[in-house]
């Protein structure tokens, strides 16, 4: 039985969020070797490398969206006979379909933004759409994650303006929640702290996520005490409705009337110097050093747990 395990982080990936994934990756894999032997493995393709066997090293899977995040990577990982970090294939593949995830999480009791998906954007009804939905609305993909492809639309013109300019796909279109943009983390089915993300413009996308000094960020953000347990109760049932594991990332929009709605599960959320779950864990008094040992802690016990269970003898 090995005394101690390397870990092998993979990152990259074939989706548009591999420079994210591999900003991650980089962080991660940094953090990590300041306590293990650590090494990043950048993916090109759709497989696991060959190099890993899953009786030396424990894995953490770093790619975010396609291929990474969407059940896919976990269930090779798990025929490998891989002990990893964070949730099974299952629950990946559950929340990267944000339209099943919302109608899994609202049947748990938490509160949803109104919507509906689409795969074919000359199929949808604007007039209908605007009826239910109102006239203030956000389309995204279901099936990416880092704000990739957000529109944010109001009115008739704007909404068929974007409507056409997208090709057919996995998508969906909710009527927008005006409010703060707040995130809290799970860590081990324990909720960390609350942060509030402020966008320049009052739209987190992409470009904003992602250019230092475009974002504001109050962490802890300063809430009512029946707002927080709010949140703090709903990223829990969220986390547990969706039978993510390990750790996962809650989002949601408060809206004005001091509402939380849920708006998705990040099972597998970034780790760079802009990182969300790095300042929810902040507020908890974790730092980044320790915040990557607690992510990596419950693969450990699970790859040791197996090595034991696999020198016992057979009973005769």
């Amino acid at each position: 039985m090995k005394e101690r395990a390397s870990i092998s982080v993979l990152t990259g990936g074939i989706g548009p969020e591999r420079e994210i994934s591999l900003a991650t990756g980089q962080a991660l894999t940094e953090s990590l070797a300041r306590r293990f032997q650590a090494e990043m493995i950048d993916l090109t393709e759709p497989s696991l490398p060959e190099e890993i066997k899953p009786e030396e090293t424990v894995v953490f899977p770093a790619i975010h969206g396609t291929f990474g995040e969407d059940g896919t990577l976990q269930n090779l990982l798990e025929q490998g006979g891989f002990s990893y970090c964070g949730s099974g294939p299952d629950a990946s593949r559950l929340c990267m379909d944000k339209t099943l995830c919302k109608e899994v999480v609202e049947g748990a009791g938490v509160r949803v933004a109104k919507g509906f998906s689409f795969s074919d954007p000359t199929e949808v009804d604007l007039d209908e759409t605007l009826s239910e939905l109102g006239g203030d609305l956000v389309i995204k993909p279901t099936d990416q994650g880092s704000s990739f492809a957000l529109f944010v639309v109001k009115g008739s013109e704007e909404l068929a303006t974007a409507l056409s300019s997208l090709s057919s796909g996995n998508w969906m279109i909710e009527r927008r929640v005006f409010g703060r943009e707040l995130t809290l983390g799970v860590l081990g089915g324990e909720p960390l702290g609350a942060v509030e993300v402020i966008p320049s413009g009052g739209v987190y996308d992409y470009e904003r996520k992602y250019s230092p000094g475009s974002t504001d960020y109050r962490y802890p953000a300063e809430l009512e005490s029946s707002i927080e347990e709010e949140l703090r109760q709903f990223s829990v049932q969220a986390f547990e409705a969706c039978g993510c594991r390990d750790f996962a990332r809650v989002d949601f929009i408060v809206c004005e009337r001091g509402k939380a709605h849920f708006l998705e599960v990040n099972t597998l959320p970034g780790l760079t110097g802009t990182s969300l779950l790095p300042k929810s864990a902040a507020c908890c008094g974790l730092g980044f050093d320790e915040l990557t040992l607690r992510l990596v802690e419950p693969a450990l016990e699970r790859f040791f747990s197996g090595c034991l269970l696999s020198a016992q003898p057979l009973k005769p």
